[in-house]
């Protein structure tokens, strides 16, 4: 029994997307908004330097959102598996579904659909997201989804990552998703101090900050990556096994990391190899070059600076006026 849209009338709210939540979408509109504006004024910038303002601004909005974005996708380890598996506890009806299972840095979505959707005179048609952030309660999250009588598959996959549980999988992936977080949040730092850096412009030190700003989204993929050094329990559906991979976000973010390390090696190499090229992609030679001719344009008074000549001589004395 629903009442409108597959949402159940006991539950207490509305149940998270698996990879796309209210926060990600509120940062991909921000850099939609960010985008949008710069190419209304981007007819106003003449000549060549057109293109370098576009593939500039573009590409630091790129790496911007990015990090941002992937702090709240679920996406990090994706898994999914086709199975006839019991629909609830004490009940020996069977059905064919879809199960997924979906890691980000903060929790984990399980996923159930019916093949078809409407078996056994229900429609199965679930997602459920567990929290484990440090201010939240996993295993309160747990009793919460069974005092709600939620599917037996949903409950025997959270039941994996419940801190009484012997996998062990709580501790691992709540550790290594607080510290890619947390090195993802130092990226989003030190890419702001790079862009600053090029405003100003101090290249070669915004270059450095490239560097930087990609090595931290580096150690937050190593981070999240120590969860596979211990073993990993099984996740079985009678003789169907669910296994999990690195997802979307993860290699998403290795692309742009790798995109900073080469933009970074780029301006630093072009500082020291070729400044004036630097120069040509940060629109700075032209503003030299105005500088240079309004200089030279300067109205001298002839009038002024004859008197002044005059002035700065010494007087000779007249023998024939003493």
């Amino acid at each position: 029994m629903t009442l409108f849209d597959s949402i159940y009338p006991f539950y207490l709210q509305q149940r998270k997307v698996a990879v796309f939540d209210v926060s990600t979408i509120i940062v991909i509109v921000v850099y939609l908004t960010f985008t949008c504006s710069f190419l209304l004024i981007i007819p106003g910038i003449r000549g060549q330097a057109r293109l370098y303002w576009t593939l500039r601004v573009l590409l630091s909005l790129l790496v911007g959102v990015v990090i941002v974005a992937v702090q709240f996708t679920g996406d990090w380890e994706t898994g999914w598996v086709t199975a006839n598996t019991s629909y609830k506890s004490f009940s020996h009806a069977l059905v064919n579904a879809d199960i997924g299972l979906h890691v980000g840095l903060a929790g984990v979505n399980i996923t159930l659909m019916g093949n078809p959707v409407n078996q056994v005179n229900e429609t199965i048609n679930y997602n459920e997201y567990f929290a484990w952030s440090f201010d939240a309660d996993y295993d309160h999250s747990y009793s919460e989804g069974l005092e709600k009588g939620l599917p037996s598959p949903i409950l025997y996959v959270a039941e994996k990552f419940t801190t009484q549980s012997p996998c062990s999988m709580h501790r691992q992936y709540r550790i290594s998703g607080h510290y890619a977080s947390a090195t993802l949040w130092v990226a989003f730092c030190t890419w702001l101090i790079a862009n600053m850096l090029f405003s100003m412009p101090v290249l070669v030190y915004g270059g450095y900050m490239l560097l930087v700003t990609g090595a931290f989204m580096i150690f937050s993929l190593l981070s999240f990556s120590t969860v596979r050094n211990s073993p990993m329990c099984l996740i079985q559906f009678g003789t169907t096994t669910l296994h999990v991979g690195y997802g979307g976000s993860f290699w998403l973010t290795l692309a742009i990391g790798l995109l900073c390390f080469v933009a970074g090696i780029t301006v630093v190499a072009l500082h020291y190899f070729n400044l004036d090229l630097l120069k040509t992609f940060f629109d700075l030679r032209e503003d030299k070059a105005e500088e240079c001719q309004e200089m030279t344009e300067v109205y001298v008074n002839t009038h002024f600076v004859n008197k002044g000549l005059c002035l700065s001589q010494p007087s000779k004395l007249n023998p024939n006026n003493i």
